[in-house]
């Protein structure tokens, strides 16, 4: 059984046209810093801010414009100093200027095969580093993804992953797994790593899990087929997904995650309060000691 901790909620600021969940509310630099200090007034212990949507079949921007919608964010809400500001980048450029910028950490959904460059900036800045698992690429991670066993090839990739970084000169506590929920993998796939997130546990270092407003939530309730993701007409609206992402938010509690990225800050915080309220009680019942 994990270690029942109680996760910090990381605050989703997407500076995006096309995110999957709120692309375009906060394109507008004063949008996007009136969320985050909403955000971090709400209980969020990091603002990760983000230029290009990771959606599947996004396409990519080029770093110029990147970094044009997210420097002026991460400055201003550095400077707000209300919580530690995060760098949502595949790009060692973009994350350079960000760090620059007094961002603290790099959220790198490449895990640093994207950029060659990405891992010797982190290592220069001496910044955390949030590593994630993705099968293909946004475009075409979601065609036909296969596992022999989801859990055994994430945690191995992982492995392999972190292993490089420390090879880089990445110091291991300066580290968080991520293994991408909703990146090349199907509803099953979704699933059985959540059912097994613990084990991720093995590879030792502080997961960071984003499952917030995730398709998958969707599939599993029925407002959505899994098979018409692609089709926007077939499309759930994400923002009506929050009760399922609290049902999968406490399960992440049981599971030990130490940093959830979320959307709903406030929603969530009760959540994980409730969840870890009802686990230590149940923890306590189980000893016999009540």
């Amino acid at each position: 059984m994990s270690p029942l901790v109680t996760p910090e909620l990381m605050g989703i600021v997407n500076v995006t046209p096309d995110s999957f969940s709120d692309g375009g509310r906060f394109l507008d630099p004063e949008a996007a810093v009136a969320h985050g200090q909403r955000l971090a007034a709400e209980g969020a212990a990091w603002l990760d801010v983000g230029g290009e949507s990771t959606r599947p079949g996004a396409p990519p921007v080029s770093a110029k414009e990147e970094l044009e919608r997210v420097l002026p964010v991460v400055r201003a809400l550095v400077e707000a100093d209300l919580a530690p500001v995060s760098i949502d980048t595949r790009r060692s450029s973009v994350a350079s200027a960000a760090l620059e910028a007094g961002a603290s950490m790099v959220n790198d959904v490449g895990a640093g095969l994207d950029d060659p460059e990405m891992l010797a900036v982190v290592r220069e800045h001496g910044c955390r580093y949030a590593l994630m698992h993705r099968l293909g690429t946004p475009g075409q991670m979601q065609e036909a993804p296969r596992y022999s066993d989801v859990v055994a090839e994430v945690l191995e990739f992982l492995r392999v992953r972190t292993a490089a970084c420390l090879e880089a000169g990445l110091p291991a506590e300066a580290l968080l797994v991520d293994p991408g929920i909703g990146f090349g993998k199907t509803l099953d796939h979704n699933l059985e790593l959540i059912a097994r997130l613990s084990e991720l546990r093995a590879l030792g270092y502080p997961l960071l899990v984003g499952v917030s407003r995730k398709s998958f939530i969707a599939h599993v309730t029925g407002r959505q087929r899994e098979a018409d993701w692609r089709r926007s007409e077939a499309r759930d609206d994400p923002s009506e997904r929050v009760g399922g992402t609290a049902a999968a938010v406490t399960f992440c509690v049981r599971a030990g995650v130490e940093l959830l990225r979320v959307h709903d800050v406030a929603i969530m915080s009760e959540a994980v309060a409730v969840a870890r309220a009802l686990y230590e009680r149940a923890e306590v019942a189980d000893s016999g000691e009540c």
